[in-house]
């Protein structure tokens, strides 16, 4: 948890974020992006050394971010399989062979979902 006047190192910020999506933690997930447009602003008004470092962090944070990437991707996949469970219950959709010739395979392209 960042304390006032600090600010999270990117790897942190990333780690939470996936945690925080991980429990729908929507306040949480609100804050991170807030930290994440200042690091933003700040990093667009920064010196060569804060750059570099910035750029040292965004490096190492590569896999957390990676990560949090298939975890955005499978929460997107299963958030469509609600709104068309939701769309069948309600009646809007059918399933049925025309249905299916049109629908589109959903799977990651990583094959691990």
């Amino acid at each position: 948890m960042q304390r006032d006047g600090e600010r999270q190192e990117l790897r942190e910020v990333v780690v939470e974020a996936s945690q925080a999506l991980a429990r729908l933690d929507a306040n949480r997930l609100e804050e991170l992006a807030h930290c994440c447009q200042v690091l933003n602003r700040e990093c667009k008004c920064a010196g060569t050394a804060e750059r570099e470092r910035l750029v040292h962090q965004a490096r190492e944070a590569a896999c957390d971010m990676a990560m949090y990437a298939q975890v955005l991707e499978a929460t997107r996949a299963n958030l469509t399989v609600m709104h068309r469970l939701r769309e069948l219950r309600a009646g809007r959709i059918e399933y049925g062979e025309r249905n299916a010739r049109d629908w589109k395979a959903a799977e990651g392209v990583h094959g691990n979902n």
